[in-house]
């Protein structure tokens, strides 16, 4: 049996070249993980225009200039180019096709704040363009590993148009579903453009959802296999509450569907490192904590008290994360001796609404409605306690990240929040956080008051703070779950 695999990794976006949420950090650290476990990986992404080829010195490769790739009655000429992962020898491949990719914002278009309207067309090229990249390379992965609805055309080209194709006939596909909400739903107007056969769009068909055609669905039916970012969200996406209108089409695939619990990059995220805070700490010596926390409040303009507990949130804006209990439990969380630092852009009436608490609450919350990396690692390090009151949670790394920061969570039992964070029992001292499973204002509060009650016994709390920075988290852990699933898939071709 062989030791290593030719592994693509697809995904529409990667850290550090351009990013709008985890998935981008996911795909800039585990291909780094299996790298190191002795694998040939290569990722493949869009070329956009907030990618700086001088920065991240991207190279033009003389065979990949101009690749024809034919999408129903058109043709187009896409080329791509080169770089590494910075810090690492993963190859990265950047298809360019300018007049789809060259925009700074990868999926929604600034000035209407909706999503581009050829989406479809721009993705359904990428998966279409990464296939013909593979030819002109000459190199055959064991393995397409795809991520989320952008990439989830690829499994259905390999078993339709190219399933006669010799070169694809040993080449494996894994869909990963970072988060189900996002399905990619599209009028079925762009069968055409998108070039899948119009048998597929019968109702039930493999495309065909409520009427229009979902890209989603078709990585579902035809990946060899699909995967989740945890193991509890690996079950809730087959119920009726979780499933989004596919969890029947995913229950009939119920036994190729595994759930591997995201990692995280200690080299990025880890306080005895970390570039962006002015002060280094580790479990051996905590002072360098209070010392951040000093330095955020100052950061953000709230009175800094030794004594007084700082919750942090990074979050995007919406329902799904909580806001809706959140906006009704804060009158009572702002009645309690604490203060908030939230850090996040997402849902209008939400900007407004927390607008309004910082306003009504200067010496207690600070809001701070943008994207800003340096802050977000100062709010892991200054803060106390970290919140995810979310609906729904496919993974979640930022309660990872403050478990290694000293920064004990406050979650909602679901998802990955369920799989990483064990609530603490003050009678045995097992735990690294505080859980609630009703998901409800008052259960949100509860969880609080009971971190706070805990934090007022400093000798307890410390020793919960060096438990959780002890846990080991890693990417090593879960790309040697990814290996042995590519290995399965591979093996049953």
């Amino acid at each position: 049996m062989r030791n290593s695999y030719n592994i693509l990794y697809v995904s529409p976006e990667v850290a550090p070249f351009a990013k709008t949420g985890g998935l981008a950090d996911v795909a800039g650290a585990l291909p780094k993980a299996l790298k190191d476990l002795g694998h040939d990986i290569r990722i493949m992404m869009p070329k956009y225009g907030c990618i700086s080829e001088r920065k991240y010195v991207l190279r033009e490769v003389i065979r990949l200039r101009e690749i024809p790739v034919r999408l129903g009655q058109r043709e187009y000429v896409v080329s791509a180019k080169s770089a590494f992962l910075p810090d690492s020898k993963v190859q990265v491949y950047f298809i360019d096709y300018p007049p789809y990719f060259d925009r700074d914002s990868l999926y929604v278009n600034p000035s209407t704040g909706k999503d581009w309207s050829d989406n479809p067309e721009r993705f359904a090229l990428f998966c279409r363009a990464v296939l013909e990249v593979l030819k002109v390379l000459h190199w055959q992965p064991d393995v397409i590993h795809c991520n989320d609805w952008q990439t989830a055309l690829i499994p259905a080209y390999l078993k339709t148009r190219l399933r006669e194709d010799a070169f694809f006939s040993r080449v494996s596909t894994l869909l990963t579903i970072h988060n189900l909400a996002y399905q990619g739903v599209f009028e079925p107007s762009v069968l055409e453009v998108i070039d899948l056969p119009q048998e597929l769009f019968l109702p039930g068909g493999p495309v065909e959802f409520f009427g229009k055609v979902n890209f989603l669905k078709a990585g579902i039916v035809y990946a060899d296999a699909i995967s989740t970012v945890s193991e509890k969200y690996a079950e809730e996406i087959q119920t009726e509450e979780f499933g989004a209108g596919l969890n029947g089409v995913l229950r009939r695939r119920a036994s190729d569907i595994h759930g591997i619990l995201n990692g995280v990059d200690y080299n990025v995220w880890n306080p005895e490192t970390d570039e962006f805070i002015p002060h280094k700490y580790s479990a051996s010596d905590l002072s360098g904590k209070q010392r951040n926390k000093e330095a955020l409040l100052t950061q953000v303009g709230l009175p800094y008290n030794p004594e007084v507990p700082v919750i942090g949130m990074i979050s995007r804006l919406a329902e799904q994360k909580g806001f809706d209990i959140l906006a009704e439990a804060m009158e009572r969380i702002m009645a309690m001796n604490v203060q908030m630092v939230l850090l996040g852009t997402g849902d209008p009436k939400y900007h407004k609404m927390f607008e309004k608490f910082a306003k009504k609450y200067p010496s207690k919350l600070s809001v701070n409605l943008r994207f800003d990396e340096p802050l977000a690692h100062l709010i892991e390090a200054g803060s106390d306690m970290f919140l995810m009151p979310s609906r729904y949670e496919p993974c979640g790394l930022n309660q990872i990240y403050s478990l290694r920061y000293g920064t004990i969570p406050i979650v909602r039992f679901t998802g990955g929040l369920a799989d990483t964070i064990q609530d603490y029992d003050p009678e045995t001292g097992r735990g690294n956080g505080f859980v609630f499973r009703d998901y409800n204002a008052e259960a949100l509060v509860e969880a609080i008051q009971r971190a706070l009650n805990v934090y007022q016994d400093r000798t307890t709390w410390t020793k919960l703070v060096k438990n959780a920075m002890r846990q080991d988290f890693s990417w090593s852990v879960s790309a040697k779950k990814y290996v042995a699933l590519y290995k399965k898939i591979i093996t049953s071709k």
